[in-house]
Parts: C-alpha cells; structure tokens; sequence
C-alpha cells in the first residue's frame, strides 16, 4: 500500500445505503466500517493483536487526551501511535471538540485562540488551538485527521447552535490551511447544527465551500431521541458530496448504526461494545445479554460458539456470570472482546446483504432488535 494516496470509491448504493472502500497508505477500510474507540492508545481491556483478529481495519484514537498523555515528545519518538501501540493499521483521530462538550465545566471557547483547557489530571492550562490540534494529530501521524469544533450540548436555542456553526467554520478554514497538501492522510470537516435541517444546510454549505476529503455529522448522539437522530440525517445526509465518505460521530448500538447505514452513512465510532463489556452487557445476534442475571448462572452455551479468537466459545455464559459476579477482570476481557467482534461481524452482514441488494429486509429484521 505504500505510496497510496488517500482516496474513497463509491462502489454500489441498495437505497441510500452505501457500499464503499477507502483507501489509505495503511490500508482499505470497507465501509460501512466501524471504529473501535483506542481514547488513549489502547482499545480498553483488549489486545492489539486480538482487535486485528477481529477484522478491525481502523480504530480511533483522541487528540486530547494523548495530548496530556503520553505527550508529543514520547509521540515522537515512535514516529506516532501506530509503534508505540502496536497497530500498524489506520487511525483516525478525534479533534478534541468532544471534550469541549464533555469536559466543558473545565474549558471555555475564545474564537480567535481555540479551546482553552484546564486539565482534569493536574489542572494544568491547555490552549488547544484549530493549528495546534491540527499539530498533535500530525504527530499522532493520524491516517484521517479532523477539524477542531466547538460541539454544543444538545440544546433547542438555535442562537447557541449558529454561534458553534460560526466558530467550527472559522476553525475548519485555519484547520484547512495548517493540514497543508499530505494527499497521504486526510482533513474531515465536521457538520454541527443540533436537530434543525436549516442549520445543518448552512453548515454543510459552508464546510463544502472550503472542501474536505470526508464529512461527518458531528452534534449527535449527545442525548436526544434515535427518532430524532434518525430525522436529521434523513434531511440532511444526502447534501453532502455523494463521492466523499460520510461520518456520524460517537454512534452507537447497532441498532443506530443501522438506521444511519439507511441515511448514507459510512462510518462509526463508539465506546459501546467495551463500555458495555465491562458492565456484562453483551451484543449477540440474540439480541442484548445482561450475563449478570441470574438466568445465566447454569447456562454452558458460549456467547458465540464460531468465536475461537481467545477461544471465546470455550468460555460459558455460566463462567461469565461467576466473573462478574466475583468482580474478575477477566470477565471485562472477555464480553469486550466479544462485543467488538460481534460489531465488526455486523458490518460485515450490513456490507453484504448492501451488495446482494437485501439490505432493506436486513434492516427490517434487525433495526429494533438491540434497543
């Protein structure tokens, strides 16, 4: 793959659904792909080598928080993530406009400076600039890097949201000029506007105008309803440019990733299949499984019984059960691994039947089947 530029083919479409590849110097990542979330260099609880197995062809990793740690320097002195955590394929990299959100009663927003930051491991003063993020993720050596925006709580007051829509724009153009011309990696522009069809318009408008090699939704799955979600993309994902990959940011259930696959989605990133590890929550194609119930106690069935990643279907659902129940970590191992490999057999089914033209029956039979 070396000297491969960054690029994306549209391959077939099953209604608005989209089968596609892109291509990296790292890699080809078959969309629609999810993206297991590595916040701080590892994909919590869970082996490198065991996330390839998976099929994994990307994970995400976080701006901010390898900002503070490990720190540029030691960064640097892997030439990036990829050697320092042992994953020699893709990465995208969040902008750290999550945390703006998420940590906002530790930052405030300066439209000329960026993100001002108190850091929640020593109170230290971060100024996380549109330049300087577009910096760290360089050395980071992210294959898809992405603009810093200012990511609004969900919120009705359109004052508030139009604000973010001026600021993330303004940041997205200084994001733009310091990424300079690397064909080998790419710049994504961050669609915000909350649940108005009018804002969205204005902010895909103006992210189009400075032009990006890929789009995402960001400002979702920040609390409001699937419905809702669903709504919002239906009106305003085909405006963005149909050859370009499409990302919704922090999503989510398979059920969610599914409904946004039938809005012309591309791409997913979420901490659910390993969040719900380490609470006992399991993802199977029965649907969700709470192994901490007690129905499961003398159940010698395996979560899945073709999974022999770590010999997973050697381990009963009983075993789980005791795991949790003795607080071992072992049992977090283990359902997270699982979850992510069940996500990733998912997109596969979701490729598939896009290609044979059944998705529609496809969604029909599984989109309520998570919630």
């Amino acid at each position: 793959m070396e000297n491969q530029d960054f690029s994306f083919e549209l391959i077939s479409q099953n209604g608005r659904a989209r089968l596609g590849k892109i291509f990296t110097p790292r890699g080809v990542i078959d969309t629609p792909a999810f993206m297991p979330v590595g916040t701080q260099g590892t994909v919590k609880g869970v082996f490198t080598e065991d996330i390839l197995k998976t099929g994994t062809q990307i994970i995400l990793g976080n701006t901010y928080h390898l900002l503070l740690r490990p720190g540029i320097e030691v960064l640097n002195k892997f030439d990036g993530l990829h050697k320092f955590m042992n994953w020699d394929k893709p990465i995208l990299t969040d902008s750290g406009g999550y945390q703006i959100m998420s940590l906002s009663s530790l930052n405030k927003i300066d439209r000329d400076l960026g993100a001002i930051f108190k850091s929640h491991i020593d109170g230290k003063k971060i100024i996380l600039s549109p330049e300087k993020s577009i910096q760290v993720q360089k050395s980071i050596n992210s294959d898809i890097i992405m603009v810093l925006d200012e990511c609004p709580k969900l919120t009705k007051d359109k004052k508030i949201l139009s604000k973010a829509i001026e600021v993330s724009t303004h940041w997205a153009e200084r994001c733009k000029i310091e990424f300079g011309q690397d064909k080998s990696k790419a710049l994504f522009g961050i669609v915000q506007g909350g649940l108005y069809q009018d804002l969205r318009e204005e902010s895909i408008n103006s992210l189009t105008k400075i032009g990006f090699d890929g789009y995402a939704m960001g400002g979702l799955a920040v609390g409001e309803t699937q419905s809702d979600m669903f709504k919002i993309l239906k009106e305003t994902t085909n405006l963005l440019p149909k050859k370009k990959p499409r990302y919704l940011m922090g999503v989510g259930t398979p059920s969610d990733i599914l409904g946004a696959v039938n809005q012309g989605i591309d791409m997913f990133d979420c901490v659910m299949p390993t969040r719900s590890g380490r609470t006992g929550l399991a993802f199977t194609w029965e649907g969700k499984l709470n192994i901490k119930n007690s129905k499961y106690q003398k159940d010698k069935e395996p979560l899945d019984p073709n999974c022999e990643i770590r010999e997973l279907n050697q381990y009963s659902k009983s075993y789980l059960n005791h795991l949790i129940k003795s607080n071992e970590i072992l049992a977090s191992m283990l359902i997270s691994l699982h979850n992510i490999n069940f996500y990733q057999q998912f997109m596969r089914e979701i490729r598939k039947n896009i290609e044979s033209g059944t998705f529609t029956t496809f969604y029909k039979k599984y989109i309520d089947y998570f919630n």
